[in-house]
C-alpha cells in the first residue's frame, strides 16, 4: 500500500529538526530507488521526476554564470515587475526581515533581478549562488521555490530536502508566479526564502496573496491604459463610416464602431501597419494610433483552403502557433497548457470530446469545465480554425506539427498523461 503524502508544513511547524530528518530520508530513498516511510508530496515527486529525466545532478547541480550588473539593470528597466515592486515590498519586506527571510524576485527566465531582506540570510544566499543575476530555473538548479512555481504555474513551497540538489537542502522557499493579466504570460516569480526553522505554515498562502495583489495592480494599470486609449479613439472613430475598432498592443479592445463589441482581437506578435488578416475579423486595414492600433475591416475573406497552421513544439522552452492565410500570417507563443491541448488535437484530427481531453491532460475525465475554459481561450485567437463537438481542427485547415528530434524532449515540463505516454514512445 502506498504511503500518504507528507503534511510537511504542519510537521515543520511542530519540529523543524524532525521534519528535516524525515525529508532527507525521503529524498535519499527516492533517489536510490528505495521505499521511504512517507511519500514525497505530489508536486515534489513530479519535479524530482523531471530532474531525473533531465539529467540534473542531485549532488552538485549546475551553477551557470550570473548576469552582469549591466544586464540585471537592463532587465529590471524592461520588466513589468518593476511596476509592482512597491506592492511586493509593502506586502512582504516588513515581516521578511524580522523573520530572518529574504524576498527574491526573478523574471520569466528564472534570473534573480531583486533580493532584499535579512542581511545574514542574504550572505547565506550568496553561498548558494542565490545572488543577483543567478539562473534559478528548475532544469538548471533543480527543484526550488523560483523555478518550480514557474513550471507548474502555481504557488509552491519547497522545504529543506525537498530541494533536488543537496547543497540547497538547508534552505526553504515559498514562491508564487506572477502573470500578465493582459495575456496570461509569465512575468516572473516572487519568493520568500530562509532556514527551515524560521518558516511558518502560512508562508505559502502569504506569498501567494501578495502575488495576487501584484497582478491586481497590473490589471488596474491595464484598465487605466485602455481608458486613455478610449479617449484618443473617440474622435477618430466618430469620423468613420465603416466597421472599425481600436485595440491596444495586446489586442484588448478600447472602442468599436459599426460592429459588435469584441473583447479582444488576436494580433500577430510583430504587427505592422497595412493590410492584414486577423482571426475573427478577416481582412483588415491596420493603422498605428497613440497607445494602440486602429483596425478597419474590409469586405474580403481569405479562402479557407489557404489557411495553414504550424504548431511548433520543437524547442522545449519556446512553444508557438503560426497561422498563414493567403499572403498574411501571424504567430503566437503558447502556454504549456495550450500547447498540450493543441498537440492533442493535431495528432487526433478526428477530434476529442471535453471528457477525452480531460483524461488526456489531467488523467481525470470529470475535469471538463477546465478543459472547456482553456479551449474557449484558445478559440479567441484561432477562431473558426477550431471546431467543437468534438473539439478538432477544421477539415479544410492544413496542420503541420513540428516536434523535437528526440521524443523525450516533447513538452518536457508537461505532466499530462497523454504527453508523458508520447514521450515514452
Amino acid at each position: 500500500m502506498a504511503h500518504p503524502p507528507m503534511t510537511v508544513a504542519q510537521l515543520a511547524a511542530v519540529d523543524a529538526a524532525q521534519a528535516a530528518r524525515l525529508l532527507n530520508e525521503v529524498r535519499e530513498a527516492t533517489l536510490t530507488g528505495r521505499r521511504a516511510r512517507l511519500a514525497p508530496r505530489p508536486v515534489i515527486e513530479q519535479s524530482w521526476g523531471r530532474m531525473l529525466r533531465g539529467g540534473v545532478d542531485p549532488e552538485i547541480g549546475f551553477r551557470p554564470e550570473p548576469l552582469s550588473r549591466d544586464e540585471v539593470r537592463s532587465r529590471r528597466e524592461g520588466s513589468p515587475l518593476a511596476q509592482v515592486l512597491p506592492v511586493l515590498r509593502e506586502g512582504l519586506l516588513s515581516a521578511v526581515d524580522n523573520a530572518q527571510h529574504i524576498m527574491v524576485v526573478a523574471d520569466a527566465d528564472g534570473r534573480v533581478l531583486w533580493r532584499e531582506g535579512s542581511a545574514s540570510v542574504l550572505r547565506k544566499a550568496d553561498g548558494l549562488g542565490f545572488d543577483l543575476g543567478a539562473d534559478w530555473r528548475e532544469d538548471v538548479v533543480g527543484t526550488n521555490g523560483v523555478g518550480t512555481p514557474a513550471v507548474v504555474g502555481r504557488p509552491v513551497q519547497v522545504f529543506a530536502a525537498e530541494h533536488f540538489v543537496r547543497t540547497h537542502t538547508s534552505w526553504t522557499c515559498a514562491g508564487a508566479p506572477i502573470t500578465d493579466p493582459r495575456d496570461g504570460r509569465l512575468l516572473g516569480v516572487v519568493d520568500v526564502s530562509g532556514p527551515l526553522e524560521t518558516m511558518h505554515p502560512a508562508t505559502l498562502a502569504w506569498v501567494a496573496s501578495v502575488a495576487k495583489l501584484a497582478e491586481a495592480r497590473l490589471r488596474e494599470q491595464h484598465h487605466g491604459s485602455l481608458e486613455r486609449l478610449r479617449a484618443v479613439a473617440a474622435p477618430v472613430l466618430a469620423r468613420l463610416a465603416e466597421r472599425a475598432l481600436v485595440v491596444d498592443g495586446n489586442g484588448w479592445t478600447a472602442a468599436v464602431t459599426g460592429m459588435p463589441y469584441t473583447r479582444r482581437v488576436a494580433l500577430p506578435k510583430s504587427l505592422t501597419a497595412g493590410r492584414r488578416w486577423l482571426p475573427g475579423l478577416g481582412a483588415c486595414l491596420v493603422e498605428p494610433l497613440a497607445g494602440g492600433w486602429l483596425v478597419r475591416t474590409v469586405d474580403e475573406q481569405p479562402s479557407p483552403a489557404a489557411t495553414r497552421v504550424v504548431l511548433d513544439l520543437a524547442r522545449p522552452h519556446r512553444r508557438s502557433v503560426t497561422v498563414s492565410a493567403g499572403a498574411s500570417s501571424w504567430s503566437r507563443e503558447l502556454s504549456l497548457r495550450h500547447a498540450e491541448l493543441l498537440y492533442l488535437l493535431a495528432v487526433r484530427r478526428d477530434g476529442r470530446s471535453a471528457a477525452d481531453l480531460a483524461e488526456d491532460v489531467f488523467g481525470d475525465p470529470s475535469r471538463t469545465v477546465t478543459v472547456r475554459a482553456e479551449l474557449s481561450r484558445i478559440r479567441r485567437y484561432l477562431g473558426a480554425l477550431l471546431c467543437h463537438r468534438p473539439y478538432r481542427f477544421c477539415e479544410d485547415t492544413e496542420v503541420e506539427l513540428l516536434l523535437p528530434d528526440q521524443s523525450r524532449d516533447l513538452l518536457p515540463h508537461s505532466t499530462a498523461p497523454a504527453v508523458t505516454a508520447a514521450r515514452g514512445r
